[in-house]
């Protein structure tokens, strides 16, 4: 009500800035400068650049903070790192790694250039490469079991259910209004997108909609599923909610939306225009899908035949 009539003054600490406070520690003041500088640009925005997700922003810095200490040991400002250092570092971590720590460091140098804290970025001409992607795994019956046997509410099973059949990820399953739910028609509508309802979401739907109303009969919360929390607000229950019930499991809500999709791959063929119709994939995750797809049919039939062509009996 105070922030609502403009009297509150919220006085609290930042948690970003407690946080960024402990990566900074420790650092010389020269690059303690530049590297705070371009965290609360990436997590404030600026005239020309938009925030960043604070999780980005999270990911970025501790994919470099490694490197940090040892360069604040050896050198007083970001000018003196030079591209023996980036590429040394570099080649401590590999793959994917590799490819997000060049990311990161390349945009706190472009931003420390930028500044005028730097003459020259070390980081130029580095090619982040292209990151090849593996073969996309099903998930072993065991896992998705125990997934199913651990969920006991009947909000978790709903999440379940909207990631294991409809491949809804985890933020489109919390930002799910109850006007998406159409019960009468059988439909439901994840991200814009209109799936059919079937038998066993329906069934936790409504398990879920009685028990929602038992508990929760005045909460004006637009949102289908809510918590004690969100039941007095009108904002999304948190990405953690959603995950909560299956955490130490193999078979988590995104890792089931994955396999959900390579099922269907499997099941109707890699055709990656069907997975993008399907699912609203992009043009290159329904490729990656299909190509997984692909290569796992193709070991599924080499071991099932022997190299004349013939079945090979029971051992």
């Amino acid at each position: 009500m105070l922030d609502h009539i403009g009297v509150l003054r919220d006085d609290r600490p930042s948690s970003f800035d407690q946080w960024l406070e402990r990566k900074l520690d420790g650092l010389t003041a020269g690059i303690r400068r530049d590297v705070e500088d371009w965290a609360r640009l990436l997590h404030d925005g600026g005239p020309r650049s938009k925030p960043r997700d604070v999780h980005t922003v999270w990911g970025y810095l501790n994919r470099i903070r490694p490197v940090l200490p040892k360069w604040s040991n050896r050198y007083d400002h970001l000018r003196e790192v030079t591209r023996d250092d980036v590429l040394g570092r570099l080649s401590t971590v590999h793959g994917s790694q590799r490819q997000h720590t060049l990311v990161a460091l390349q945009s706190l140098f472009a931003r420390a250039k930028k500044n005028g804290t730097i003459f020259k970025n070390p980081t130029s001409r580095i090619r982040v490469g292209r990151q090849e992607n593996g073969v996309i795994q099903p998930l072993d019956p065991g896992h998705v079991q125990s997934a199913v046997t651990v969920v006991a509410r009947p909000a978790d099973r709903l999440i379940l259910a909207l990631a294991a059949v409809h491949a809804a990820r985890p933020d489109a399953i919390r930002r799910l209004q109850l006007d998406d739910l159409d019960i009468g028609n059988r439909r439901l509508i994840i991200d814009g997108r209109v799936r059919p309802l079937g038998k066993l979401t329906l069934q936790l739907a409504l398990a879920w909609l009685d028990y929602r109303r038992q508990r929760r009969p005045d909460t004006a919360g637009p949102h289908l599923l809510i918590n004690k929390q969100t039941a007095l607000e009108t904002g999304p229950i948190s990405g953690v909610s959603v995950s909560a019930a299956l955490r130490g499991q193999t078979a988590t809500p995104e890792r089931l939306r994955v396999d959900r999709q390579l099922e269907e791959a499997l099941v109707h063929g890699p055709d990656p225009l069907h997975l993008a119709e399907v699912f609203g994939l992009a043009e290159k995750t329904a490729m990656r899908y299909a190509d997984s797809a692909r290569a796992l049919l193709a070991q599924a039939a080499e071991l099932s035949t022997s190299p004349t062509g013939k079945e090979l009996g029971p051992a």
